[in-house]
């Protein structure tokens, strides 16, 4: 049991790494902050991790891109957006890319979009003007999940999650 916390510990510290430089050093700037792949590798950790642990992931990579690109503004709604996206995957299955993990992306999906929308609306007091910054949030989006589904397939044929588990079945 401690080293299953350890290891989950671990791996947890390695993908808010790495959700922290696909969000923060590889994006494509936009009027509201940036356009990146970070989402994607955030629903990867949820299919890996227990949810408690994926949690910290979304909300540990996002706070730390916010907060160490000048964009600090957006960390807490990130921290919020981020924690909700991974409440759709599910940890439990043999496989990352699995029918119960494939139709996750849907409302992942909407919780960003719509809830980056919220967010701006109400830093800046105004429903309108928050409209321009939707296709770039529908964006990041499609390429989070195009990530994912490359880079979880790969994974799948990899036995990733079989080697994480040392060598058992989950």
């Amino acid at each position: 049991m401690k080293n299953e916390k350890l290891k989950n510990m671990c791996i947890a510290g390695i993908f808010t790494a790495v959700v922290f430089v696909f969000t923060a050093y590889l994006h494509i700037p936009s009027h509201t902050g940036y356009t990146h792949v970070g989402d994607g590798f955030i629903y990867l950790a949820a299919c890996l991790l227990p949810m408690p642990y994926a949690m910290f992931v979304g909300a540990g990579g996002a706070l730390l891109a916010d907060c160490l690109t000048g964009f600090a503004v957006w960390a807490p709604g990130s921290v919020i957006i981020k924690m909700l996206t991974v409440l759709f995957f599910s940890s439990k299955n043999k496989k990352i890319i699995c029918l119960r993990n494939i139709p996750a992306l849907l409302p992942a999906s909407a919780i960003c979009i719509g809830g980056y929308y919220l967010y701006e609306s109400l830093i800046t007091g105004n429903f309108v003007a928050p409209v321009s910054g939707i296709p770039g949030y529908i964006t990041q989006s499609v390429l989070s999940c195009v990530l994912y589904v490359a880079v979880g397939f790969t994974m799948d044929k990899m036995n990733i999650k079989k080697m994480i588990n040392g060598g058992k079945s989950i």
